[in-house]
């Protein structure tokens, strides 16, 4: 498990299974129980705190990372493996998260 992977994760009720992006860093991710992430879905709304997935990345069709509902939540119900982000898509990821905190 790793920061950049597309992982399923199952939602509790009335939410439903979804790929979600692991946001936690490399070295602390072995030591905790939970992880940092961002919910993935189908639905655009092309505003600056998303970044877009395609096929490119690996996904089924095409989604959107949602970083104005990052969360923490139990490695433990991380489900398979979808796919990997590479490090230019990572830093779309960087600068969606710094408008969706108005860093």
């Amino acid at each position: 498990m790793n920061r950049g992977e597309i992982r399923w994760y199952k939602f509790t009720q009335p939410d439903k299974k979804r790929p979600v992006l692991i946001l936690s860093r490399d070295s602390i991710i072995e030591f905790l129980g939970e992880v940092t992430i961002a919910p993935i879905t189908r639905k655009i709304r092309d505003i600056p705190s998303e970044v877009i997935l395609t096929r490119q990345e690996g996904m089924p069709m095409d989604c959107a990372i949602n970083l104005d509902h990052i969360q923490t939540v139990s490695k433990a119900k991380l489900g398979s493996f979808i796919a990997s982000l590479n490090f230019e898509k990572m830093k779309e990821v960087a600068e969606a998260i710094r408008f969706a905190l108005d860093l």
